[in-house]
């Protein structure tokens, strides 16, 4: 996700890089999407003692943007005559994507993309063993007085909304290192890397460069879904308040989340009963419905591959450990079913829309829509 520091007297906002091996990546990466897609010009780089800065021009200072696209989600949730306006950008986000496979696609191995949202996140040692393996992490269910650890509930059979699943997060884990495996080849093109809310600017141009390069098809689609899914209208907002009021234009706070309405714990047959609600507002659930059909051909032919891709990103973006149980039981759920062979795209990505606020509930600093 990006980190923006916006200047509105210069119309240039600064990058900053760790190193200046990783800002010449970042430029290359960004020369070679230059030609291909919108994204802001890139003035230069400055080199400071502890770092270096990339001096890109600022979109909304220039008045060639004004919203990230997920102020736009969020204003279609309270409106509904902002939804053609997302309408738009969804289907140039997809165009984007779909044009990128279509004339930089080739089939290459995992190691030879961009390595770190995934390879470097699945590796052993990365980021998922540090949060799920080292240890055994205790979930409070909802609805209950009883915690069980991650260890325990492997052992049990769970049952939401009908579908039998079963929440075993190390041998998902262990599945995925074989699926991400560095010489498993897919198809890659040449992308921005992270087609995250945050990282889309509305009218329609693409922000932040850092894993900008050669990024598969099928994680490119998991990343944006899953965004619109749950990160950008949920976690994101939730555990990472600070990352979400700084990233975004307007900031305004979700409307609904997800919900678990109902959860039985039989302790005797070792089995869980839940019963639960995605909720998201009426323009999120469109943008994601829009998207999805958008992307169709992206994943249709490569469910195997994106249910890892999707397993990933379920797992590595928010620290479990900082979870209520009620929302670790939600994203649990998530990755089994995720995981689960006859889930397909369509059941996997349903939510239950929230209507629409009356007028009189809509917040007064909600910009009119363009």
């Amino acid at each position: 996700m990006s980190t923006r520091r916006f200047s509105t007297t210069t119309g240039v906002f600064h990058k900053p890089a760790a190193t200046r091996e990783q800002a010449e990546a970042e430029a290359k990466g960004w020369a070679w999407l230059a030609p291909r897609i919108a994204v802001p010009a890139l003035r230069g780089q400055i080199a400071l003692p502890d770092r270096q800065l990339l001096a890109y021009e600022d979109v909304f200072a220039t008045g060639r943007c004004e919203l990230l696209m997920g102020d736009v989600i969020a204003l279609a949730d309270r409106d509904p005559a902002v939804q053609p306006r997302l309408d738009r950008l969804v289907d140039g986000v997809c165009a984007d994507l779909r044009a990128a496979a279509e004339e930089t696609g080739k089939n290459v191995p995992l190691a030879d993309c961009i390595p770190d949202l995934y390879l470097d996140r699945i590796r052993p040692g990365g980021r998922l063993d540090r949060w799920y393996l080292r240890r055994d992490l205790p979930v409070a269910l909802p609805h209950t007085d009883t915690t069980l650890t991650l260890r325990e509930l492997a052992g049990f059979t769970l049952t939401a909304n009908g579908r039998p699943l079963t929440l075993d997060v190390a041998g998902t884990i262990d599945n995925l290192r074989d699926a991400l495996a560095p010489h498993r080849r897919l198809r890659a093109g040449l992308t921005q890397g992270d087609p995250t809310e945050p990282n889309i600017a509305d009218p329609l141009c693409w922000l932040d460069f850092e894993f900008a390069g050669r990024n598969t098809v099928v994680g490119e689609a998991a990343n944006l879904l899953w965004y619109l899914m749950a990160l950008g209208g949920w976690l994101v907002p939730r555990y990472q308040p600070d990352v979400y009021a700084r990233t975004l234009r307007l900031a305004l706070p979700p409307l609904t989340g997800p919900c678990i309405e109902h959860l039985e714990l039989h302790r005797n047959s070792q089995h869980i009963d839940v019963r639960y609600s995605w909720n998201t507002g009426l323009g999120r659930t469109a943008a994601l419905t829009r998207a999805l059909n958008g992307l169709r051909g992206e994943h249709d032919n490569g469910l195997e591959e994106i249910r890892a891709f999707l397993a990933l990103r379920i797992l590595g973006v928010i620290p479990p450990s900082r979870l209520t149980g009620h929302d670790l039981l939600l994203v649990l759920i998530k990755l089994a079913e995720s995981q689960d062979p006859h889930t397909t795209p369509d059941t996997f990505f349903t939510t239950t829309p929230a209507p629409h606020p009356h007028l009189g509930e809509r917040s007064s600093n909600v910009p009119a829509p363009a």
